[in-house]
């Protein structure tokens, strides 16, 4: 069985999926060397259509997901300082097991997010 990377946003500020948020995923090689992988967008249901990653893609490393949750907020109009507190969420894990699914979930508000590895 092959692995895979999935990846979902909940607007705990509105209770709902948060749809159209920018997702990058970064691989890592060191602080000072990082690779854009892809750029991909949430649908409405905040789940991207297709795994982030899968198949040959899917390798054994550090990663890091930038969620533009500023973005996100300031197009479903909430008032928002500027800076905003949180504007680009990194969540950087690893995968060391390519036989299995890694999901990587983020809850955010404008104020606080949450994540953890899911099913």
């Amino acid at each position: 069985m092959s692995g895979k990377l999935t990846t979902h946003i909940l607007d705990t500020m509105h209770g709902c999926p948060a749809a159209n948020v920018t997702i990058e995923l970064w691989s890592i090689q060191s602080e000072q060397e990082k690779t854009l992988l892809k750029t991909i967008c949430t649908n409405q249901d905040g789940r991207t259509d297709a795994p982030v990653l899968t198949g040959d893609e899917f390798q054994p490393g550090t990663y890091e997901l930038i969620f533009a949750i500023g973005d996100y907020f300031s197009q479903r109009q909430v008032e928002l300082p500027q800076p905003y507190f949180l504007d680009r969420v990194p969540v950087r894990f690893g995968i060391a097991d390519v036989s299995s699914h890694y999901h990587v979930p983020l809850l955010a508000s404008p104020w606080s997010y949450t994540t953890y590895r899911g099913s």
